[in-house]
């Protein structure tokens, strides 16, 4: 992890927005069918919010029904780091950006082939770039 996993709450505060904040910083979660890019079909490759790290492509995004953009991989195996998440009374895997710590969603055990896994990811976590733009 780079050293953007030490900044303090106050520059994170400073580039984001409340929402975002709460989200990428806070380990929130946005309401179901309510993020940017739930309903998103745009060719193009999610970066991270905070640092702006790619993270997954849209070829592997997908609609998976749950309200939240999901993607059956990473762009790359260490794009994202996985911690076990006991909150709420449930035990689940967190993805965070491997580069800056952000909370980008869960992963779980029922996605499609060829991963069978499902990355749910919050909106307000990632930023499209959309292909052919820089």
């Amino acid at each position: 992890m780079s050293d953007l996993t030490k900044k303090d709450d106050e520059y994170w505060r400073d580039k984001l927005d409340a929402e975002q904040f709460r989200i990428c910083r806070e380990k929130g979660t946005e309401r179901p069918f309510t993020g940017e890019y739930c309903d998103s079909k745009e060719p193009g490759t999610y970066l991270c919010r905070c640092c702006a790290e790619p993270l997954f492509e849209s070829a592997t995004k997908y609609d998976s029904g749950s309200g939240w953009p999901s993607f059956y991989q990473p762009i790359k195996g260490d794009a994202v780091g996985e911690i076990k998440d006991t909150s709420h009374g449930m035990v689940r895997v967190e993805v965070v950006c491997h580069n800056c710590g952000c909370h980008l969603g869960h992963v779980f055990p029922d996605g499609p082939k060829p991963t069978g896994l499902r990355y749910c990811i919050n909106s307000a976590s990632i930023q499209l770039q959309k292909e052919g733009a820089e």
